[in-house]
């Protein structure tokens, strides 16, 4: 697979890293295998997490292929950049096709990564999870691999103005890899879920005190923190959905 945009979108992140004086928590990396298929699973706080997610395979010098929603790929600028990067479309009301492509890439050996929680939490604590991760890990047989960020939600997330100040820490956190096998995709994906529910833990305590004080908006509720609870973070993902199903019947009375 040919990669012109890649490399230099790397190389300008590297950059942004360093001129916004960043400082990375990275553990785990190792267990991102530096050949072969293997799909990433990571947890979604916030709308940088692609780049950061993909960071957690650079020591392994892997180029990861994320699968995000269709939206990106219909705008008129990350469209193109997002095909460049050969990333993959997703469309949550059709999803077959998505799967069949991810499949592909694995089986020709690529990084393919997927957020499980499909959606941002804004609770920053782990959502629901879907199946398709352990689901497409069995089909391709390959590794399944953990990887929780953390300070990416302080940058730029759902509800809140984005901050790009200098200083602030971003933890990668990666696991060892589980080995789907499909007979039981509900228990597997628990199982995911419970592995990096222990991560997130681990990341979170281990993280600067001194960046997350009680009653950070940042930092979950369950943590001393100002963030919403799951319920409420649960109720606002529902409000939002009717805000949106609304717009899109006004838009199509108007036509």
């Amino acid at each position: 697979m040919r990669d012109i945009t890649y490399p230099p979108i790397i190389v300008a992140a590297k950059t942004a890293f360093r001129l916004l004086g960043q400082r990375f928590q990275m553990t785990g990396t190792e267990h991102v295998p530096r050949e072969g298929g293997v799909l990433l699973a990571v947890n979604h706080i916030g709308y940088v997490d692609f780049i950061y997610g993909g960071l957690a395979a650079n020591p392994s010098k892997r180029l990861v292929r994320f699968m995000a929603k269709r939206e990106l790929f219909d705008h008129s600028f990350t469209g193109p950049l997002m095909r460049s990067l050969h990333h993959i479309e997703v469309d949550r009301g059709a999803g077959t096709a998505s799967m069949r492509q991810a499949l592909t890439y694995l089986k020709q050996g690529e990084a393919v990564g997927i957020f499980p929680e499909a959606t941002i939490s804004r609770s920053f604590e782990l959502k629901e999870f879907k199946s398709g991760a352990v689901r497409i890990a069995a089909e391709a047989g390959v590794p399944l691999v953990p990887v929780i960020l953390w300070g990416t939600q302080r940058m730029m997330t759902k509800g809140h103005d984005r901050d790009f100040s200098r200083g602030k820490t971003i933890a990668i956190r990666v696991g060892e890899p589980l080995h789907p096998t499909g007979e039981d995709p509900e228990a597997e994906t628990a199982e995911l879920r419970a592995v990096m529910q222990g991560l997130l833990d681990e990341t979170i305590r281990s993280y600067p005190d001194d960046e997350q004080p009680a009653g950070s908006w940042w930092l979950p509720a369950s943590y001393g923190g100002s963030a919403p609870t799951p319920e409420e973070a649960e109720a606002l993902d529902v409000a939002e959905k009717r805000e949106r199903a609304a717009k899109r019947a006004a838009k199509r009375v108007q036509k």
